[in-house]
């Protein structure tokens, strides 16, 4: 490889998959990123698709970025200590041979890897209602089998968010409302594309939820009861946590971030118009200095107690994810989802972090025997 291999320093590889021109998928600036970090550290580090990854060869192909050439360079490599997983989409990852690629790793007698999965949202709620300290930040939350249940769940809450079991950004997200004192008490907002949403009203059962259906296809999804969320300037808002694991081991709160919702936008998620802001510019008007500053302690602490239950239930090495909570009118907290491939943060000290933290926990890892 062509940076100075230090003994002590575990080799990492960053996976991913190939692409149609044969070469790999995945967000280029982050793994340039990685890699640029992985130098100032001085810890070989490597990017590999599941195709080239072969654990019983004794060197492998391997990406790198030459910084000189502004090019990624196909290189022979060391075997990899740590493999950090980020393949970009859930239908790369499901396919066979990744599946088959990562359970080897896993099985592997020497070889560690962490975040081997994409998380379902429906798991998450499952896990978390399990754990003492994290079930009462879990909003009402079932699977959408049938319009019965659905309209039952309905009537208890009023307001209802449906959302694909494996979803990304906010797609296919939609709101249910009912209003027992209007003609058309059923009315479904359903994001559409380019900030236009699409408003579906009827006193039918039948007809809601054939048109429900007809937006969610083969989908799995889950219903969710409807939190009425603080608001700033009439748009509601929540909490994005990066909790990482430390070169101890350990999970800390590696950033904070807020993410607004776009104006009539029934999510914050960015690409549905939302945008990313400073927590406390959103907090301290709602709720003052005093409570903002309880809240965000909070908010780091249940982020932790919701990592340590997650990886319980997972059952495998986690070494990361972003959670976005909610943050009630009445200022109760709501976990809403985690994501185990989290987004990079924009804050320069937050990016800066997340990045020595992949590498300080990769170290920790290599040293650690597999049971």
């Amino acid at each position: 490889m062509s940076h100075p291999l230090d003994d002590r320093k575990p080799v990492l590889a960053v996976l991913t998959v190939e692409d149609e021109w044969k070469q790999f998928k995945g967000n280029r600036a982050n793994f340039r990123d990685i890699m640029k970090t992985g130098r100032d550290l001085n810890f070989p580090v490597y990017v590999v698709t599941t195709k080239d990854l072969k654990l019983s060869a004794s060197r492998i192909q391997g990406y790198l970025f030459s910084p000189e050439e502004k090019a990624w360079h196909k290189e022979w490599c060391p075997l990899p200590d740590v493999i950090y997983n980020r393949i970009p989409l859930r239908e790369d990852e499901r396919k066979k041979a990744a599946l088959q690629k990562i359970d080897e790793c896993l099985h592997h007698s020497s070889i560690h890897i962490y975040n081997p999965f994409f998380f379902n949202k429906w798991r998450l709620f499952d896990w978390l209602k399990k754990g003492h300290s994290t079930k009462a930040l879990v909003p009402d939350t079932k699977r959408m089998l049938a319009s019965k249940s659905l309209s039952a769940m309905l009537r208890t809450y009023q307001s209802l968010y449906l959302k694909p079991e494996s979803g990304k950004a906010g797609k296919g997200i939609m709101l249910l409302q009912f209003d027992a004192s209007s003609p058309m008490p059923y009315r479904l907002t359903i994001q559409g594309q380019r900030k236009k949403n699409i408003v579906y009203k009827t006193a039918v059962l039948s007809s809601l939820w054939k048109r429900i259906r007809k937006e969610t296809g083969k989908t799995p999804y889950i219903m969710q009861e409807g939190i009425s969320l603080a608001t700033f300037r009439n748009r509601h808002f929540d909490l994005r946590v990066l909790v990482q694991k430390t070169g101890k081991g350990v999970w800390m709160v590696t950033g904070v971030g807020a993410r607004l919702a776009g104006l009539k936008r029934i999510t914050t998620h960015v690409p549905q118009g939302g945008s990313v802001e400073d927590p406390e510019k959103l907090l301290i008007p709602v709720f003052g200095q005093e409570m903002t500053t309880i809240l965000l302690n909070r908010l780091k602490s249940n982020s932790l107690l919701i990592a340590k239950q997650l990886e319980k239930g997972a059952g495998y090495n986690l070494g990361e994810m972003s959670m976005d909570l909610g943050i009630d009118t009445n200022g109760k907290m709501w976990f809403f989802e985690a994501n185990a491939k989290p987004m990079k943060f924009d804050e320069p000290h937050i990016r800066k972090k997340s990045l020595e933290r992949i590498f300080h926990y990769s170290h920790y890892l290599s040293q650690q025997s597999k049971d």
